[in-house]
């Protein structure tokens, strides 16, 4: 796992077991990775997958930490920001955020918060324009955007060779992560990641989010994408094909409007295609926890893999409940964050 100090988890240190599983979890069935289910239990105020979606997302107040901001200039002569906090000395977390979210996004601040109380020094990876300034270049990010996280983690290496580096990531930052890692097998430059609510198959998630409730979510994140194309028409440079972009109402017709042609896939059923993590699950060769709802909103059920889809280092822990990067537990009077406990007991666990 290698070198250096691994924090003590803030919540107390958890049993060690197989692929870094606590006591409360039980395998369910095990080919090369493992599927298993877990203890979670959504507060019953918050039933359904909607609540359990919309509270933490939407409602939860967590405290501003203190960020010491840094402006990561990359090989192609664009940029991006990086937003850091915790113990300057820690171990290295990087966290990335989900489809037009920022350090801002109430989970995001939420384990960035539960990390750094539990030792590590926590850096906030912003895709490109995520930040505080929109980015030079037309290029934007996706799903299958690895590049930029890759070239960022080769720096944390050398900049901090000798402390652990792992990765957390939400949504479409965790689809890139798991991306990231079965792209670069052993080569991959972290110790463990864990990543939550994934699109594993972008294809269906879109079709998904063309369908009942979703629809709202979908209006939501349409919106920030509109909103972050248009921060684009007040700086120099070129900007893209923004216009068709913005008459858009469905994540395939934003895909095939601008994803697409900009990042260099033909069409979007070829960016779904080649975009999806769960091509590459087998291919992971660092600890890895991924954590995820079957009543998720984004996605229908039947994107979930298999544990023969999995590698040996890969563990899917799968909830009952708890909708799209939700998980809440607790009383309406003080309501708790399963994913903040969870993430920095399974670190802890595995060093």
């Amino acid at each position: 796992m290698g070198v250096g100090t691994w924090p003590q988890c803030a919540v107390g240190q958890v049993r060690r077991s197989g692929y870094g599983l606590s006591p409360h979890t039980r395998r369910r069935t095990q080919v090369s990775g493992a599927v298993v289910d877990s203890a979670f239990q959504p507060a019953k105020w918050l039933g359904g997958p909607h609540l359990q979606t919309l509270f933490p997302n939407t409602l939860r107040r967590v405290a501003r930490p203190s960020m010491e901001w840094e402006v990561f200039e990359l090989s192609d002569g664009d940029f991006l920001e990086l937003a850091w906090t915790g113990p300057p000395d820690g171990p290295v977390a990087m966290v990335l955020h989900g489809l037009g979210g920022s350090w801002e996004s109430p989970p995001v601040r939420g384990i960035t918060h539960a990390l750094a109380a539990a030792g590590w020094r926590v850096c906030c990876f912003h895709f490109r324009g995520c930040g505080r300034s929109p980015n030079r270049g037309v290029t934007a990010y996706h799903s299958g955007m690895t590049a930029d996280p890759i070239e960022v983690l080769g720096a944390l290496a050398k900049r901090y060779p000798d402390r652990p580096r792992v990765a957390v990531g939400f949504s479409l930052g965790g689809n890139v992560l798991l991306r990231l890692l079965g792209e670069q097998r052993a080569h991959a430059p972290l110790d463990a990641a864990v990543a939550v609510s994934v699109p594993f198959l972008l294809d269906r998630c879109a079709d998904r989010m063309e369908r009942g409730g979703s629809r709202l979510y979908q209006a939501v994140l349409l919106h920030r994408l509109h909103t972050y194309l248009q921060a684009r028409r007040h700086r120099p440079g070129p900007t893209g094909p923004i216009e068709p972009a913005l008459r858009a109402r469905t994540f395939r017709e934003f895909d095939s409007a601008f994803t697409a042609p900009v990042h260099g896939y033909t069409s979007a059923d070829d960016y779904y295609a080649r975009a999806s993590c769960r091509p590459v699950l087998a291919h992971i060769a660092r600890p890895t926890l991924v954590l995820h709802s079957i009543d998720d909103p984004f996605m229908h059920p039947d994107i979930v893999p298999d544990a023969g889809e999995l590698s040996s280092s890969v563990t899917l822990e799968l909830t009952r409940g708890g909708g799209h990067v939700g998980f809440v537990e607790g009383t309406p009077w003080r309501p708790t964050y399963w994913l903040d406990r969870r993430i920095p007991e399974w670190f802890a666990s595995i060093a």
